[in-house]
């Protein structure tokens, strides 16, 4: 068999894909991965030994273009160019595959599921977070411009009106696409590209996905790819000439907010003398001030690197926050975007760190949230939790993908 696993997105979105093409590969079958061509994901794919077909342009090009001030065409149309480049992309990706798994961008997603529907094979949806699949249990991620209404309780009309609004974001921009490819027009853009069994790569025990007749999701457990990199000899020598220190990262959050919260956090950790590990991540973050408390890394092996942490002071991202809770160490999230501030709440409601109100620290309110994550008791409960954490998450989509295939794919 032979699979293709398809994104447009960030580390978050790449690093799972490849975790589920190393399983699969150890189940006999072939796995290509589509996505972003980003020195960064290609050198990532390289080290697990996994082929790269590549999505339409670098992620981070395309994040940059779209952040200049003459970057203003309208939604509809940067909806419709993504999903025409990536149909193309994912097209020549695609030939010969038994299967599509596609998440990331939504304009990229529906670009993969009209490929797998024209090939007549099976598709399947992926999604990180349990926050943007219907469920009773919880109220839809609110889209910029598209408040959910005040006055609404019922999660049922909220996730009504969600699907209204990705309808009115890219139900135009899908049907153009898919009249461009003679395919027929879709009544619920969001249940056509999610589809009603999407698998749900998050931990049960971070976020536990409960029976709603919205939507019959698969969790499965994330899907981590082992990371056997060791750390670097500086970054070594660092961690051995004094106490652990405090991790600081914003991993692919490339604006000025996280720049800002990086430099607040350094200072909050200086002023409790304690030292301090910064990842440049896109934002690509420094400190210029020569002193030796602080070391300043590229990408690193954040499963190696953790346990060996005080604490983690991040973003709040799904990979990340998953990666901290398996290492035992307590955390701090200062969410930024979308999906942040929900796994920060979750990581205070387990009791294995703190959730900083908002995206803008200030040296005072990361003291308060350093002096939650750093009592004993937080230790305690967080290498608690981190032995309930499963870790075959990637194995059990691998076996549950191919089982699909032999029963839906003609191929078979």
């Amino acid at each position: 068999m032979r699979v293709l696993l398809s994104t447009y997105g960030s580390r978050g979105d790449v690093e799972p894909l490849v975790a589920l093409a190393v399983e699969l590969q150890k189940l006999g079958a072939e796995a290509v991965v589509s996505a972003p061509p980003d020195q960064e994901f290609a050198e990532l794919l390289a080290r697990a030994g996994v082929s790269l077909a590549p999505a339409f342009m670098p992620i981070r090009q395309w994040v940059s273009e779209r952040a200049k001030p003459s970057s203003t065409g309208d939604f509809h149309k940067l909806a419709s160019d993504m999903m025409a480049a990536q149909f193309g992309a994912i097209s020549v990706a695609a030939v010969g595959c038994d299967a599509i798994v596609a998440t990331g961008l939504f304009p990229s997603a529906s670009a993969a599921r009209s490929v797998a529907e024209l090939m007549g094979i099976t598709y399947r949806h992926v999604t990180f977070c349990p926050l943007f699949l219907p469920s009773h249990h919880h109220r839809p991620f609110p889209y910029p411009g598209h408040p959910l209404p005040p006055d609404v309780t019922d999660h049922r009309v909220l996730w009504d009106f969600n699907a209204r609004t990705m309808n009115a974001l890219f139900g135009e921009a899908l049907a153009a696409h898919r009249a461009s490819v003679g395919l027929p027009p879709v009544d619920n853009a969001r249940d056509h590209i999610f589809t009603d069994k999407p698998f749900l790569a998050s931990d049960p025990v971070l976020w536990p996905w409960r029976q709603t007749e919205l939507c019959d999701a698969v969790q499965t457990g994330a899907w981590i790819l082992p990371d056997e990199r060791p750390l670097p000899a500086e970054l070594t020598a660092f961690l051995d000439a004094g106490e652990p220190p405090i991790y600081v990262g914003f991993g692919s959050m490339f604006m000025q907010s996280a720049r800002d919260a990086a430099r607040v956090a350094v200072e909050a950790i200086r002023g409790q003398g304690r030292r301090a590990v910064l990842l440049r991540g896109w934002a690509d973050l420094a400190l210029g001030d020569g002193r030796d408390d602080c070391f300043i890394t590229g990408d690193v092996n954040q499963q190696a690197l953790f346990p060996l942490m005080a604490a983690v002071m991040h973003h709040g991202g799904a990979g990340t926050t998953t990666t901290a809770t398996r290492a035992g160490t307590p955390q701090v999230i200062v969410p930024q975007i979308v999906d942040q501030p929900f796994w920060a709440s979750r990581i205070a409601g387990l009791g294995i760190g703190a959730a900083h109100d908002g995206p803008t620290p200030s040296p005072e309110s990361l003291s308060a949230a350093l002096a939650t994550a750093l009592a004993p008791e937080t230790g305690t409960r967080a290498a608690s939790v981190a032995r309930t954490i499963r870790s075959d998450g990637a194995r059990l989509a691998a076996k549950l993908l191919l089982d699909a295939i032999k029963k839906e794919s003609p191929r078979s």
